[in-house]
């Protein structure tokens, strides 16, 4: 780690910043979602935005000073995804079973939703819809790398013209509201700082308290006026390239700061032959977002899978027909050959553990993506950094930061 004496010098100096100074989301305002609004057109508006989450605001307040009263939660479309094939009464069964005929589902429910999310009927409609189900109703459990505006730039822009078939005319789908739902699946927490808060705060829920993103409230009022990501956080890092504090930290090893926090053995990672079902249960068990994909014994990195890939499971139809069987080298060129211009496996990020902290800020913020994979000269994976694991490169919290900041409201939320 950083000297403390740095350390505590960095702590003071993101603790006299104002929230107020960093930069607005794209565009100057923040998307929000009434609560009344349909799944359908919640799922349109987050891709029109092209942005994986937003704040859910509650449409019978309108004037209020109270954010608790104003907001009731995050949406996310993991989570929307879940829902949407849960409805079906099918991805919860074949999840404990691994077969929907197998569960007792019958011909019926599956191949419903089947003949609507592929554009189908009969037994490929009803096998589709069994493994589709498997993997995103897996992948949809997760706390994962879930971003928001920029943070996901792809994922929220190709979403199937079948899945808005699903959600959009389709009951119970079209009519049912965020609201309703927004109870019952895996939200993330609401906890807002306000306009005149320090950046510190936002540094330590973002890095210590392992928020993905954290809504910035107008001070005396209840209204958002940014939201602050991890990935934002990173590419302003990146923007202090130049400046002596931040090239004097950056030039270190990230060896030497204790990067990664983990040890090769604490890696999850997958084996290229493994099947696709286990690397997304890899990741649900595990609440993490992507994992390494590596062949033979000494891990050799060869590509990597994320949450976000839950996407293909709507896309592509043939990597439903044999998801059983379909591992994760096939899938990973399945997805590849649906990549513009290239058609091939992106090279996953990696570094070596005597690059610099600099370098592997500037890598994760120029791909903007939300891990980096440390590597031996072997190419064997021995790490993984992530956006929390930077920002808490720089900061700490002081004794009883967040009792004097939030009080006990906060840290009950935090589950402090």
């Amino acid at each position: 780690m950083l000297p403390q004496s740095l350390q505590e010098t960095l702590t003071a100096a993101f603790a006299r910043i104002p929230v107020s100074s960093f930069p607005e989301v794209p565009g100057g305002k923040v998307i929000e979602i009434p609560a009344d609004t349909s799944i359908g057109d919640a799922v349109r508006v987050l891709s029109e935005s092209n942005i994986m989450s937003a704040p859910v605001r509650n449409p019978d307040i309108e004037y209020t000073t109270d954010w608790r009263e104003r907001y009731l939660g995050i949406i996310d479309y993991a989570a929307i995804v879940l829902w949407v094939l849960e409805t079906a009464g099918v991805a919860a069964a074949a999840l404990s079973t691994g077969s929907a005929a197998a569960a007792g589902v019958g011909a019926g429910a599956a191949g419903t939703l089947g003949a609507i999310a592929l554009g189908a009927t009969g037994p490929a409609a009803i096998a589709g819809l069994t493994v589709a189900a498997v993997g995103a109703a897996v992948a949809g459990g997760l706390r994962a790398e879930k971003g928001m505006a920029k943070d996901a730039p792809t994922a929220a822009d190709k979403l199937g013209e079948d899945f808005y078939k699903v959600i959009l005319q389709e009951e119970p789908f079209k009519s049912t509201t965020v609201k309703s739902i927004l109870k019952s699946y895996r939200w993330a927490p609401f906890i807002p700082v306000a306009t005149d808060s320090s950046m510190l705060s936002v540094l330590l829920l973002l890095s210590k308290y392992r928020l993905r993103n954290v809504p910035v409230i107008e001070t005396g009022n209840s209204s958002i006026r940014n939201f602050i990501t991890q990935s934002a956080v990173i590419h302003g890092l990146e923007r202090c390239k130049g400046r002596d504090w931040f090239d004097c930290i950056s030039a270190n090893p990230i060896s030497k700061l204790g990067l990664p926090f983990m040890t090769p053995d604490e890696v999850v990672s997958v084996q290229s032959d493994e099947l696709i079902l286990e690397a997304f249960k890899k990741m649900k068990d595990n609440q993490i977002g992507g994992l390494p994909v590596v062949e033979g014994p000494k891990k050799q990195i060869v590509g990597s899978v994320s949450i976000r890939d839950i996407r293909f499971l709507l896309l592509k139809p043939e990597l439903f027909s044999s998801f059983r069987v379909l591992t994760v080298k096939d899938f990973m060129n399945t997805i590849a050959s649906a990549i513009p211009h290239t058609g091939k496996v992106i090279r996953p990020l990696t570094c070596k553990p005597d690059e610099t902290l600099g370098s592997v800020i500037h890598a994760l913020a120029s791909n903007s993506v939300h891990r980096i994979y440390v590597v031996g000269d072997d190419n064997g994976v021995t790490g993984v950094i992530t956006l929390r694991d930077v920002i808490s490169c720089f900061i700490f919290e002081p004794p009883n930061f967040f009792d004097n900041y939030f009080g006990f409201a906060a840290q009950e939320m935090l589950g402090c």
